[in-house]
């Protein structure tokens, strides 16, 4: 366990980092800190491979939705896919490459989407 310099805890082993204001696993904050980034409403939906073992993941960036519609979009995406994936610091990765389907899966749902990237 690791403290700050205020004292508090800034990582745990169970929930991952931790917001120094609040106390609460960052995916709880309710300090406020935790907004998503501003952008100019079009979702940018690439495929990466850098520093997954050779793995492609498709990542969504630029949605502009509070912590839980993140959430719950990619619970539908993940089962659109048929595949796992997480949320990470406002962005969504999706295991596999899928960019076609989720770019056709955000414009159904009403969102801008582009491919980014090669």
């Amino acid at each position: 366990m690791a403290t700050g310099k205020s004292g508090g805890l800034v990582y745990s082993t169970e929930h991952g980092r931790m917001c120094p204001t609040c106390r609460q696993p960052e995916a709880q904050c309710v300090c406020g800190k935790t907004a998503p980034p501003a952008g100019d409403g079009v979702a940018r939906v690439s495929r990466e491979t850098k520093g997954r073992g050779g793995k492609a993941v498709t990542v969504v960036k630029g949605l502009q939705l509070d912590a839980d519609g993140l959430a719950k979009l990619g619970k539908q995406l993940r089962a659109r896919c048929g595949s796992g994936g997480t949320v990470k610091d406002w962005t969504l990765e999706i295991q596999g490459d899928h960019v076609e389907i989720v770019i056709a899966e955000l414009v159904k749902l009403g969102f801008k989407a582009r491919k980014a990237g090669g």
